[in-house]
């Protein structure tokens, strides 16, 4: 069972899979209630569904913080500035640090979380 989405000042209880009104963010800046416990600008958590086909047009370039990527289901494609990582057991994850750009693919139906510091203000 789906938990209900849940707030009272300091704790909040929901369903990553249904946070789509953040494009996904569970936690950071994109919370726009400054008073919510997971508006925070040291982290940014994002759950992520991508149909098969699925990526990511452009490189995002100029990134000045750190990145975590993990693969909850699927087969994840990540190419990084220093190489390209395929991302294909759940628990598989790619972490980069400021400077390194980046594009993506879903090769097949997948869930990732990321995970970004700081959050940006």
């Amino acid at each position: 069972m789906t938990p209900p989405e849940l707030s009272a000042g300091s704790f909040h209880v929901g369903n990553a899979a249904n946070s789509a009104g953040a494009r996904g963010w569970i936690l950071g800046h994109f919370v726009a209630d400054e008073s919510d416990v997971r508006h925070t600008k040291d982290v940014e958590v994002k759950w992520s569904e991508h149909p098969a086909g699925d990526h990511r047009d452009g490189w995002v370039t100029g990134e000045t913080r750190t990145t975590l990527l993990l693969l909850v289901k699927g087969h994840f494609h990540i190419t990084l500035s220093t190489g390209a990582y395929e991302l294909i057991k759940p628990g598989d994850y790619a972490v980069w640090g400021p400077g390194i750009d980046h594009i993506w693919r879903a090769e097949v139906d997948s869930i990732v979380v990321t995970v970004r510091w700081p959050s940006r203000s």
